[in-house]
């Protein structure tokens, strides 16, 4: 295993529940065995990376609700391209070798799931997107 991917791998947390078993599809596979760990890793940079989205667009995902801010949030992951490809950036920059071998022959299905795992992740720390919190 080159150097590279081996660090990549050690850096990755580990999650429980991302149960794999031989009868497992292989894009749930990957996206337990790859996905899932690598987006945790990079919680708190795809926040950051939102956070900043939000002021450059002025700031209007604060004076929003609850409900307006998790449409806020599905809107800009999946149909903004530009921050949808900054995002997909972060998270295949994290991809082994391999990984990524397996994901360029896959990359539909793998970027709808990433992109949902990504916009869950966003929304699952809301309370960590109010105005109090941002620079």
């Amino acid at each position: 295993m080159e150097p590279r991917d081996k660090n990549l791998l050690d850096s990755r947390p580990v999650i429980e529940s991302a149960v794999i078993t031989p009868t497992t599809l292989p894009h749930e596979s990957f996206q337990n065995k790859t996905l899932r760990p690598v987006i945790l890793l990079q919680n708190d940079l795809l926040l950051e990376a939102f956070r900043n989205y939000v002021q450059k667009h002025k700031n209007v995902f604060y004076e929003m609700n609850v409900e307006k801010r998790l449409n806020y949030i599905e809107n800009a992951v999946q149909k903004d391209i530009k921050f949808r490809n900054s995002l997909k950036g972060m998270i295949i920059g994290q991809f082994t070798i391999d990984e990524y071998r397996f994901y360029i022959t896959n990359s539909s299905a793998l970027n709808k799931r990433m992109m949902n795992l990504v916009r869950e992740g966003i929304q699952s720390n809301i309370q960590l997107l109010d105005a109090q919190f941002a620079v």
